[in-house]
């Protein structure tokens, strides 16, 4: 049953205003002493954060990130000085550390990042912070089935941004009655008005289209606020969008509702704009009211150590399996395991076959639609405070466009897990703009990433597992064809490791590759010998971090000679990474086969050859290598 509002008291009203003021001043000042920041943004949002902090929302101050809080996710990431001001009024510690906002040996950074123990993830790339609340509040209601909310604040020039209307069509879709959303409508983005200033009625139209409960407050009146939050609250079958009518530099003299004040300090008109502000307090000093509410404690323990797949690899030597099959495989092991694997997928789950899990478990699986720059926001929220392993697939080729939800993960220090599959030329008729073939050097220059390139069902059950139990950023490279079962099942594989899957006591050149292009090398090995020619082969595992010492060693017994072959393009892929690890190699020279032009459609085998890949191009590359000069 609906809670019916009850209108707060005058001196709690007149507090919460003293508060938005307190928080005004405290972005001022804070801002003035590092010299740069973006007061005018923190002011047209201080009433709300008052309300949401100081009377709406329900958390623990001495423990931030315990599991059944409320969140907040700060989408306007330039904000940060007022979300830094709300948890020093809150107690979380002195007001006079705001003084240190920017400083190089302090983590009240420019724009939130999860080094400080109340910030879930990094803001600041704007449009990305609805995703992740997406992800947080399905969790919240999906998995942990628990009473916490989540609010999530944007800014109305980030609106522009794709990504926030499609988390706003997931948000409907899945009816998160448990997400509130807060547009902060200050009519000015950062160079000129945004595009619909203070119409607000379009707002609340496009809002309500979408399927939200729409409100429209001023958003400077607390009262307003008080009552639309607790409408919010109550409304059970979809999510609630507070859509405020704000102004820039709210009760800054001179400045308020003014073109060319974004992201600048006050500087010498601070003082007499605090001086306003201070006067428009009824209490200047310490809080009356208590900013925290008694929590609803029922978000449970969440246990994801030591992840295991609830049955070993069972495939048969030289029986031909698709690795993107092997990953469906595991992912369905591992969510038999343990219900917080969840997976989700950008509507290719037949293809990637992520669609193992959602038939074994249907509750553990999120189907996010062709919208990959929502899927992978909603994956970093749901991965948020170790509520769930969470394993994100779609075609490999698709995540570029989500490049920099990724990168922004890799900031909010996510363990979220992503899955490429179809990668490069060998997925044959599709043609260029289905082939992956930057993506491996994509994810490598992600900080903390662990890039895996199994190479046949074996080899990528293990990636599954391991990737699991692996903190950061995780990608796993599957591929499109069927490819031989090259190791026993009880085969033990280590992130950084490489394997020889080809050796001889006299090999003349060291072949190294992954997913398909290794059985091209195997095949290549096999047609060389047969002319008395030995070359050793390599299965890297995975791609970054690389087994630079197992190439260096493998290199200098193979008489120095080094021969890379990869599916992606020449650039930042298994060629640069081997090279990398060979540069201080005094005696060890290398070439490379990778796809150099631009491809086409046609027949797998086909394409591999034209392109440069196949077994018969890797002999032709180990006999042109061998003869003298």
């Amino acid at each position: 049953m609906a809670d019916l509002y009850h209108k707060p008291e005058a001196k709690v009203i007149q507090e919460l205003k003293d508060i938005a003021h307190k928080l005004r001043v405290h972005s001022i000042i804070s801002t003035n002493a590092s010299k740069s920041g973006h007061p005018t943004s923190c002011s047209s949002m201080a009433e709300v954060m008052s309300v949401l902090f100081f009377h709406t929302m329900r958390y623990k101050v001495s423990e931030p990130k315990h599991p059944s809080n409320d969140r907040f996710v700060l989408s306007k990431g330039h904000a940060a000085p007022i979300l830094y001001a709300a948890w020093a009024e809150a107690g979380l510690f002195p007001p006079s550390d705001l003084m240190n906002l920017r400083k190089i040996d302090s983590d009240l950074e420019g724009h939130p990042t999860p080094r400080l123990n109340f910030v879930d993830i990094a803001s600041g790339s704007l449009g990305q912070g609805l995703s992740v609340a997406c992800g947080m509040a399905y969790v919240g209601k999906n998995i942990d089935k628990a009473s916490y909310r989540v609010y999530c604040l944007l800014g109305d020039g980030e609106c522009a941004e794709g990504s926030v209307w499609e988390a706003l069509n997931f948000a409907s879709y899945y009816k998160l009655s448990n997400l509130c959303v807060i547009l902060d409508i200050n009519r000015l983005g950062q160079s000129e008005p945004t595009s619909l200033q203070h119409d607000m009625e379009v707002y609340r139209k496009r809002l309500e289209g979408f399927g939200f409960h729409a409100l429209v407050v001023d958003g400077h009146d607390v009262e307003e606020i008080c009552k639309a939050f607790s409408g919010a609250s109550a409304t059970q079958d979809k999510p609630t969008a507070i859509i405020a009518k704000t102004y820039k530099g709210k009760y800054f003299l001179d400045i308020e509702n003014s073109d060319n004040w974004h992201g600048k300090p006050l500087g010498a008109k601070a003082e007499k704009v605090i001086e306003h502000l201070q006067g428009l307090m009824k209490n200047p000093g310490p809080l009356q009211i208590h900013p925290q509410k008694p929590l609803k404690d029922d978000a449970g323990a969440s246990d994801l150590t030591n992840l295991k797949l609830d049955s070993p690899p069972s495939y048969k030597l030289g029986e031909s399996v698709a690795t993107r099959l092997a990953y469906g495989n595991a992912i369905a092991k591992l969510g038999n395991s343990n219900k917080r694997v969840i997976a989700l997928d950008g509507d290719t789950k037949n293809s990637t076959f992520s669609d193992k899990l959602r038939k074994a478990h249907p509750d553990q699986f999120i189907e996010c639609f062709i919208a990959e720059q929502n899927m992978t926001g909603v994956a970093i929220g749901a991965a948020c405070r170790d509520r769930c392993v969470v394993f994100a697939s779609t075609f490999g080729a698709f995540f570029t466009r989500a490049f920099d939800q990724i990168r922004m993960g890799a900031i909010s220090q996510t363990n979220a897990n992503f899955v490429g599959s179809h990668c490069g030329v060998s997925i044959g008729e599709d043609g260029p703009s289905q082939m992956a073939l930057e993506d491996l050097a994509m994810f490598r220059t992600i900080p903390g990433s662990t890039v895996f390139y199994p190479s046949d069902a074996v080899s990528c059950e293990n990636a599954v597992q391991i990737a699991a139990n692996t903190k950061g950023i995780c990608f796993i490279r599957t591929s499109r064809p069927n490819t031989p079962v090259i190791y026993k099942n009880e085969e033990v594989f280590e992130v950084g490791k490489a394997k020889i899957v080809v050796q001889h006591p006299k090999d003349k050149m060291l072949l190294i590759g992954a997913g398909v292009t290794l059985h091209e090398a195997m095949k290549a090995a096999a047609t060389l010998a047969e002319s008395g020619i030995n070359v050793r082969v390599m299965d890297l595992f995975t791609i970054k971090p690389i087994d630079a010492e197992a190439i260096r060693k493998n290199a200098r017994e193979c008489e120095g000679r080094v021969l890379t072959i990869e599916d992606h393009y020449p650039e930042g892929g298994i060629g640069e990474a081997v090279l990398s690890a060979i540069a201080e190699e005094q005696f060890v020279i290398m070439r490379k086969l990778a796809v150099r032009d631009l491809p086409r459609s046609g027949p797998p085998d086909v394409l591999m050859e034209k392109f440069g890949i196949s077994a018969k191009c890797i002999v032709e590359a180990v006999n042109g290598f061998l003869q003298p000069a």
